[in-house]
C-alpha cells in the first residue's frame, strides 16, 4: 500500500517547477501528518491515478504553508489536478474509490 512518504514530494522551493512548469496533468496530494482521512485517501488516490495514467505528488500543507495558501487550501485532503500550469479541479476532503474515480474523470474530460 503507498502512503504519503512513498510519493514524490514538492515544497514552497519547488512546486512551481516541478508543478506548474510541468507538461501534462499532475495531481497533488495536499495533506498533513495529523490528518487521518489524508493518510486513507492517498492509497486509493495513487491506485486511481495509476488507473487514469497520472501522475502524483504530494504536498505537505503545514510544511509548504506558502504553496498551501497560494493556491487557497483550506481543507485537508485536498487533491488538486494542474494541467498545463493551470489548476483545473479541486476536490476537498476523503471519498471512497469510486467516487474519487468518477470525480477525477470529469475533471479531466476535454473542455
Amino acid at each position: 500500500m503507498t502512503t504519503l512518504t512513498d510519493l514524490p514530494a514538492v515544497t514552497d522551493a519547488t512546486f512551481a517547477r516541478e508543478v506548474l512548469a510541468a507538461p501534462g496533468t499532475t495531481v497533488v496530494d495536499v495533506w498533513a501528518a495529523w490528518c487521518g482521512p489524508c493518510h486513507q485517501l492517498t492509497p486509493v488516490l495513487v491506485d486511481v491515478a495509476a488507473e487514469l495514467g497520472l501522475r502524483v505528488v504530494a504536498l505537505n500543507a503545514d510544511e509548504n504553508p506558502v504553496t498551501a495558501a497560494e493556491l487557497r487550501v483550506l481543507g485537508l485532503p485536498t487533491v488538486l489536478v494542474v494541467r498545463d500550469g493551470e489548476v483545473v479541479g479541486t476536490l476537498v476532503g476523503s471519498r471512497p474509490r469510486r467516487a474519487l474515480r468518477e470525480q477525477l474523470e470529469r475533471v479531466l474530460e476535454p473542455a
